[in-house]
């Protein structure tokens, strides 16, 4: 019965050639309302004014949360691997989008 049970809770996924490929993104938006938490990745690049944005992800409260503890679980388990992530703050503790990516400034 134990065995039937945890088949019971399996879930198949499926993940279609042209999800796993992946869209990059390097910056995300965060917007919510009491019901709903609103995720926009973008991709901004450099010299380019306009960004937009490739893939929205919508979550309930309980759902985003628990988004934000696999995201600090894998940090940390990335960093106890590879050692501490730098970050980039700004005022605020906010952090600030380096729109130069770290490289000299676009010149026409």
């Amino acid at each position: 019965m134990a065995d039937n049970e945890q088949h019971a809770n399996e879930i198949n996924i499926e993940l279609k050639e042209d999800i796993a490929q992946g869209i990059y993104s390097n910056l995300a938006i965060i917007t919510h309302s009491t019901s709903e938490f609103v995720v926009d990745f973008v991709r901004i690049m450099p010299g380019v004014p306009k960004a937009e944005v490739k893939s929205r992800i919508i979550l309930t409260p309980e759902h985003a949360k628990r988004l934000l503890y696999a995201l600090k679980d894998n940090v940390a388990k990335f960093e106890s691997i590879n050692g501490s992530i730098k970050n980039i703050e700004g005022m605020g503790g906010q952090a600030v989008i380096p729109m130069n990516f770290g490289g000299p400034p676009a010149q026409a």
